[in-house]
């Protein structure tokens, strides 16, 4: 079984994010970036399950300009067999869109299983997975924390307010990761020195013939307003007059 796994390019977690002076969007000139941390565990899982027989192939796939070679390259280091960059160069990749162009791909590769990181770190929209299932008429699981697969079904665990789902889908199947499911593994010099010779294949968006659906359009960016210096009390009596006085109590 082919496992297809989507890479996105995003700004690493680590990183403060600015916002640009003239409101225009955050920061990214000199910025480090990173693969989405919840796409490097989907990447992770599909590892495991080639290397514990289930699947033959991991393919993963990124959308956007050729600074995302840098993440795909990542995700070969890691292990994948080969990667797929859909070029992109200054489109606003919006979710739908995004599902539409990896439904392409879908197409194209005839993978058995789909993963997905849950959401992306940068937009938080958590709607692609969703979206390109509901695209392909294929099952989805989302929120998985934990992953079987067994013959032509995949069984995953989610975590709901309830306590934890079960949730059993017939192949092929999208599943979007959790931060539960795995620890992604530490990547050796040796291995990114491989990477390099791994296969990576550039497809231009306009030869997928994606048509672009309607986008929400950002007008500013604005950063959060700074919080205020807090106030220190002497007593109980003194902290429930305060608070009487802001109409918390």
């Amino acid at each position: 079984m082919k496992i297809l796994v989507t890479v996105k390019r995003v700004i690493d977690y680590n990183v403060r994010v600015q916002v640009r002076r003239d409101g225009s969007g955050v920061e990214t000139d000199g910025v480090k970036m990173s693969v989405n941390p919840f796409d490097e565990i989907a990447v992770e899982e599909a590892l495991r399950l080639r290397e514990a027989g289930v699947a033959s192939e991991v393919v993963v796939a990124s959308i956007g300009s050729a600074d995302c070679q840098q993440q795909l390259r990542t995700a070969l280091a890691m292990g994948a067999d080969r990667a797929i960059l859909v070029r992109a160069d200054d489109v606003d990749m919006q979710p739908l869109y995004a599902a539409r162009t990896l439904l392409k791909l879908v197409e194209k590769e005839a993978p058995g299983l789909v993963i997905t990181g849950k959401q992306a770190i940068d937009d938080d929209c958590n709607q692609t997975g969703q979206m390109l299932a509901a695209l392909w008429g294929r099952p989805q699981a989302t929120f998985a924390s934990e992953l079987k697969v067994d013959g032509d079904s995949a069984t995953t665990v989610r975590e709901v307010d309830a306590g934890l789902e079960t949730i059993r889908v017939q192949l092929p199947a999208v599943i979007t990761t959790d931060l539960r499911l795995n620890e992604p593994r530490f990547v050796k010099m040796p291995d990114i020195m491989k990477a390099k010779r791994k296969p990576l294949e550039e497809i231009a968006l306009a030869d997928l013939a994606v048509e672009a659906p309607p986008g929400l359009e950002a007008l500013t960016y604005a950063p959060p307003p700074q919080r205020s210096r807090g106030e220190m009390l002497e007593d109980v009596p003194a902290l429930v007059s305060a608070l009487k006085s802001r109409g918390v109590l």
